[in-house]
């Protein structure tokens, strides 16, 4: 798909966004690179909603947090990986408690969940997770459970809700330049990918690290 964006346009975005980050105001930690979206031509009341996950090469947050929902052996696995893991009586102390289960989705950014388990979550904790998009992806005792950690870290959700504004984490300011203009611009163009008129529905694409300013590319 050819991008109204083009690659000198991002490269010199990003090239003044990871100069006010590293020379101009760095901070004392690791600042991530947001794309920041905004819609047009779109009514989420009326237009089906969409979303869809795109892997990207580059791990955008290496700090982000994770917890297995794990049978025995996933437990056993999360424990050796240093990765937070909660067995089936942790997930039922919770009672469905919305409050304590909003707490533990605020806790971590995302969650994995043992194959045997996995339809068990909505039982043990209602719909929050869901509700917060925020559903475990499954892991079976075949699949490295190091690799799938990676995976999930690696991964981005475009999720269309009420508002016409979306905003993903697409790198970090420690990349190098190469890496981050690519990820962006495939970020972008699975974005429109998604999007039903495609580019006519792009309003705005910004792109700004955690604390500095944006940078407009479109």
């Amino acid at each position: 798909m050819s991008s109204k964006v083009s690659k000198q346009t991002i490269r010199e975005s990003v090239q003044d966004l990871l100069k006010y980050s590293l020379e101009t105001k760095k901070r004392n930690f690791l600042e991530t690179v947001e794309l920041q979206v905004g819609l047009k031509n779109y009514d989420p009341q009326r237009d089906k909603r969409f979303s869809g996950s795109l892997k990207l090469p580059t791990v955008p947050r290496p700090n982000l947090t994770i917890c297995v929902f794990g049978d025995a052996f996933d437990c056993d696995r999360a424990k050796g990986l240093s990765v937070d893991a909660m067995s089936v009586d942790d997930l039922k102390k919770l009672n469905k408690n919305k409050k304590l289960i909003k707490k533990l989705a605020k806790k971590y950014n995302s969650f994995i969940a043992s194959e045997s388990l996995i339809k068990k979550v909505p039982r043990l904790l209602g719909p929050q997770l869901s509700k917060l998009g925020k559903f475990p992806t499954p892991v079976s005792h075949n699949e490295d459970l190091g690799t799938k950690v990676a995976d999930v870290k690696s991964t981005i959700k475009f999720q269309l809700k009420k508002v016409l504004c979306l905003n993903v984490s697409i790198g970090n300011v420690e990349m190098e330049e190469d890496a981050l203009v690519s990820q962006i611009l495939l970020a972008i163009n699975f974005l429109v990918s998604l999007l039903k008129k495609k580019w006519q529905n792009v309003g705005s694409l910004v792109i700004k690290s955690s604390m500095g300013p944006a940078f407009r590319l479109y």
